[in-house]
């Protein structure tokens, strides 16, 4: 069977297995998530580049956003590869499915699938639609027919499937039958609550595949850590539709992370789901949709995640230098990632040399630098430094091991006041003594904070002589106090991200004085960003 895809006329796209999202919808349940329609329509396109096979927009009629959303994604979506689904509930008990308000409100979306929700557990019947076993099956019954009836494909998921069976499977599973001989395409059985487990989750579906002859989906959520788990054991069973969402967005601890499930099923189970190259598109869309719903990448996600591929240990590093599939379950550039080495007290000259590769400084034939650089690593590691988070100071360390680091100015001195001018207002002065091509440059800057005095005043005191300094721009700053040796004494340690407009990158510094860590982190940040534009060093 094929369907054709909305934007390509007469293209058709394989319907045997299914890719559905349900970020649009499901995923904005996620506490401290909110799309705009702008930022919907964004993350449809994202999706539809990626290739999944069907975007759920939201629930025409239930909110303003999700109406705007389908009016305007009738003339602004130009999908080439999903088809959109407009998701909404069965009529409403003893009413008519072509007058019930909610119904009208799905077929004026005008999308040609449309996904219902309805109960398939007898006690949500009972106390949630307070009403008979028989006229929810009515319910179903009649709103599938009447959609079909007027030309759109209809999926249901059957909401509380898998606790709903537990209660009374004979119910559970005439909901599935319901549905299908109705007319709905695929049956959906939703793990609403998240508390199955694999094993007991595909004996389930094995089941109702046995007893209902039908096409089913499944719809987990993740409050056992095993939707994704739960999402291939159903596969494995025999559903041919899976829904999650992106990042594995969603209500309390989220959904199947869909692009797991999507890496899983090429990469581990050989069953292509996209379309033939998009899998290394994984990544990018990952993180495209974290920028857009304005959160941050988990770094830690599987896959997609920047450290997903990334090996600190020594003992791991030795073994990849040999063949990097001893310690990676696949080669992390099938889905646009990239194996990235750690260097920090765990380090041994494998990981450095791997490192110094990545940057294009190779050290392995350098044996006695190479050994320098190790032993200084794990020195200033032991004093509070952390180089897997600061690799710009990384770079700068090495490069001095290795061949000296070009020197841009010679500090003479820099002092900080912290003035409280009125209740309101506290002000920071900051002024930096340097010397630069035979010149003594005194500079002052006032600032909300010592950092930020400190840092105008050294591109005030630079700028003159490197102008490319106007294009850095302090973008993050983290401090945190590490566990003091005497009493109340404490180390503090400053990570700085800078950016010239096109990249970021991190620096490191660790006194005991805050504002002397972020002295340390800033010249770093300087040196490397000059570096980086091949400004010409200082020769005086």
């Amino acid at each position: 069977m094929t369907s054709r895809r909305p934007g390509v006329p007469g293209a058709p796209v394989p319907d045997a297995f299914h890719i559905y999202d349900t970020t649009l919808r499901d995923g904005t349940q996620q506490e401290g998530l909110s799309l705009s329609v702008h930022d919907k329509l964004s993350v449809a396109r994202h999706l539809d580049d990626l290739g999944v096979g069907f975007i759920e927009g939201g629930w025409p009629g239930a909110n303003p956003k999700d109406e705007e959303f389908f009016r305007r994604a009738k003339t602004e979506l130009n999908l080439q590869h999903a088809t959109l689904v407009a998701f909404g509930a069965t009529r409403r008990a003893h009413a008519v499915a072509a007058d019930d308000p909610q119904v009208a409100a799905l077929r004026e979306a005008e999308t040609p699938v449309i996904c219902l929700v309805a109960k398939s557990d007898v006690r949500h019947v009972r106390k949630a639609l307070r009403t008979t076993l028989e006229e929810n099956l009515m319910m179903i019954r009649d709103t599938v027919a009447h959609l079909t009836a007027e030309g759109r494909r209809v999926f249901l998921d059957a909401e509380h499937f898998f606790d709903g069976y537990r209660s009374d499977p004979t119910y559970a599973i005439e909901v599935v039958r319901t549905a299908a001989a109705a007319g709905a395409d695929v049956i959906v059985l939703c793990d609403t609550n998240g508390g199955m487990l694999p094993n007991r989750l595909a004996d389930i579906v094995a089941d109702v595949l046995d007893t209902s002859e039908t096409r089913l989906g499944i719809h987990c959520h993740n409050d056992t850590a095993c939707a994704v788990a739960n999402t291939l054991a159903a596969v494995d069973a025999g559903v041919t539709h899976v829904q999650g969402c992106a990042n594995g967005y969603g209500e309390r601890a989220g959904n199947a992370d869909l692009f797991s499930v999507i890496a899983d099923l090429e990469v581990k189970m050989g069953r292509p789901v996209l379309p033939p190259g998009r899998i290394g598109d994984l990544v990018r869309v990952s993180h495209a949709i974290d920028e857009v719903a304005n959160l941050t990448p988990h770094p830690h996600r599987p896959y997609v995640g920047v450290s997903a591929f990334a090996h600190k240990a020594g003992l791991h590093a030795s073994a990849i230098k040999v063949d990097p599939t001893l310690y990676q379950h696949v080669d992390p550039g099938l889905v646009g990632n990239d194996m990235r080495m750690l260097v920090s007290e765990l380090a041994g000259r494998a990981t450095v040399e791997l490192k110094s590769r990545e940057l294009g400084l190779d050290v392995s034939e350098d044996r006695v630098a190479l050994g320098r650089v190790v032993d200084r690593i794990k020195d200033l590691e032991a004093r509070g430094f952390v180089f897997e988070a600061a690799e710009a100071s990384f770079e700068l360390l090495l490069r001095e091991e290795i061949e000296g680091l070009p020197r841009f100015y010679e500090l003479e001195s820099w002092r900080v006041i912290v003035e409280r001018r009125t209740a309101e207002e506290v002000v920071s002065e900051a002024t930096v003594k340097l010397r630069t091509r035979g010149e003594r440059i005194v500079a002052t800057a006032e600032g909300n904070g010592p950092v930020n005095a400190l840092d105008l005043a050294l591109r005030q005191g630079l700028e003159k002589t490197y102008p490319g300094l106007a294009d850095l721009e302090l973008v993050d700053y983290k401090v945190r106090i590490l566990e003091g040796k005497q009493g109340t004494a404490a180390i503090t340690r400053v990570l700085v991200e800078t950016s010239d407009g096109n990249t970021e990158w991190t620096t490191v510094g660790v006194d005991e004085n805050v504002v002397a860590a972020s002295w340390r982190a800033l010249e770093d940040a300087v040196s490397y960003g000059l570096m980086r534009q091949n400004a010409i060093p200082d020769e005086g």
